[in-house]
């Protein structure tokens, strides 16, 4: 493919222009992602669970100011919309917000939005009650997501909610985590085995304490055999 991602950086941050410029940054890509049939093939089927055991969290207390740290294809954003009356989102690339913009207008819901790096927020310090992200941690890199973690413990107000969407840890236990479908993943994936294996909740904790915070893990929902979960925190 040559250079061909190089077109796609236009403000984006290299990693995201380098490996997914086919899935996020590409007008066909961004078409052809969009349909629910295919994120829920790539979830191997278990989209409308994980997004299940998210609401579920949410519904248990007033979610207040929300953040959805960056876009994501699917019903997420129109779900998120309706647990709050203030839902702000943001993402690096202007073509995801307009993706975005259309689902929440074919439900005559709103959000708003605004172009940013998840590594570097413009939104003030202690300024939302909640915030979510949705398989976002395991495509950046190391230093890309420890910046990521850090500002959105800088935004989240004490006593907010912390909910977050990803794959479990890897310890060889899912047929998934075998040779060779782990190959195949961490080919689509080049970030994937670094998260895989890294402690988040002792990230987050390191995050949490360098804004003078403190992070209580409140519970984690493991799903499909502990390949994904949801966890949630409170600072």
């Amino acid at each position: 493919m040559g250079k061909r991602w190089q077109r796609y950086l236009d403000g984006n941050p290299e990693y995201l222009a380098r490996h997914y410029w086919w899935a996020y940054l590409a007008p066909f890509g961004v078409w052809f992602f969009s349909h629910h049939t295919i994120i829920n093939l790539i979830l191997f089927g278990q989209y409308r669970r994980i997004l299940d055991a998210l609401t579920a969290r949410l519904a248990s207390a007033d979610c207040g100011r929300m953040l959805q740290l960056t876009c994501a294809y699917g019903e997420l954003t129109p779900t998120l919309a309706q647990f709050t009356g203030e839902l702000h989102l943001n993402d690096v690339a202007l073509i995801q917000l307009r993706v975005a913009q259309q689902s929440l207008a074919r439900r005559q819901r709103t959000a708003l939005m605004a172009r940013m790096n998840a590594e570097s927020l413009s939104y003030t310090t202690n300024s939302f009650d909640s915030v979510v992200i949705f398989f976002l941690l395991h495509e950046l890199p190391a230093e890309a997501r420890q910046h990521a973690l850090g500002e959105t413990l800088r935004v989240l107000k004490p006593g907010g909610r912390l909910i977050i969407v990803e794959y479990a840890m890897n310890r060889g236990g899912h047929l998934l985590h075998l040779a060779p479908w782990r190959w195949v993943l961490e080919r689509l994936e080049p970030f994937l085995h670094d998260f895989w294996h890294s402690d988040l909740s002792a990230q987050l904790s390191g995050c949490a304490t360098q804004h003078d915070k403190v992070l209580a893990h409140i519970g984690t929902t493991f799903l499909f055999g502990a390949f994904y979960r949801v966890e949630e925190y409170r600072a």
